[in-house]
């Protein structure tokens, strides 16, 4: 197990640089003690990805981390064989017969493992992160209820590899589709959204320590304002913490409007979401 406790897997997630709500200390202590992945659901930005990263660094944990996108394939998240090195050792071999050729170019010397195989067959703490699985086909789903309902992969050649160690497995989704009942049953579900201001304000005084009260509590506020707009892409919270760090390079002491308009590329990244904050006076009350 990697925590103890609940007051444990926050205290130590806080010690990563990740303020977590009650609700995510409890989910992650839960997906631990009861050895179960953890689904982990939100628009993007929210800071998905990072709590894999944060218990993975509170634990000392290896992070494997598979990113899902369309069209990914077995060869790209479990294991594929080295084809040129086989050919070559076959080449080199031109006097053996096939059996004895096979006997060595299906072994572990030519086999490169992915990040699915990687993380089960690792003996050591890993955190295994699937990242954006709603990305991934359908097919994708089906692959993963062998390696997340057992621990263990198949390869014909050499046989089923189980997990001596399970992994701690953290799999994030944007909601762009639904994914599979099969695939949630297997896993603890968490949905995290953006934060509440008090929360994105000790957020940023963690991250960015040297900005002011004030002036972090200023550009929270306007952070909210821009999220609640109809954008294209809402700031998300490390883009909240590189707006200050933007601050604080510039010198700025205030949120005024012409530091906003000024810097504004660094939270919106669409001409068309610019456009409409600039419009929105109201943003920069």
């Amino acid at each position: 197990m990697l925590f103890d406790s609940v007051d444990e897997v926050a205290q130590r997630l806080a010690g990563a640089g990740y303020l977590t709500s009650t609700a995510i200390a409890t989910t992650v202590f839960l997906a631990d003690r009861l050895g179960k992945p953890l689904l982990v659901e939100g628009p993007a930005g929210v800071g998905k990805t990072e709590l894999a990263r944060a218990v993975a660094q509170a634990t000392g944990s290896q992070l494997v981390r598979l990113q899902c996108y369309e069209g990914i394939d077995e060869a790209r998240a479990l294991y594929e064989w080295n084809h040129a090195k086989q050919l070559l050792r076959i080449t080199a071999g031109r006097d053996e017969g096939w059996h004895e050729a096979r006997a060595d170019i299906f072994t572990e010397e030519f086999l490169l493992a992915r990040p699915l195989l990687t993380a089960i067959r690792n003996a050591e703490p890993t955190v295994l992160l699937i990242d954006e699985t709603d990305k991934a086909d359908v097919e994708m789903e089906g692959l993963l209820l062998e390696v997340l309902g057992d621990f263990q992969i198949t390869v014909p050649e050499l046989g089923t590899i189980t997990a001596t160690r399970k992994p701690f497995v953290v799999l994030t989704s944007n909601a762009t589709r639904e994914l599979s009942e099969a695939l949630k049953r297997r896993c603890l579900f968490l949905h995290i959204d953006f934060p509440e201001a008090g929360r994105e304000l000790e957020i940023v005084r963690m991250q960015v320590p040297e900005v002011s009260e004030t002036l972090a509590a200023s550009l929270v506020r306007v952070i909210g304002a821009l999220r609640a707009l109809e954008l294209r892409k809402s700031p998300s919270i490390a883009e909240t913490i590189d707006w200050a760090r933007t601050l604080l390079a510039l010198g700025a002491d205030q949120l005024d409007e012409s530091i906003v308009h000024t810097t504004l590329g660094v939270v919106l990244k669409y001409e068309a979401d610019r456009k409409r904050a600039v419009a929105d006076l109201k943003v920069f009350g």
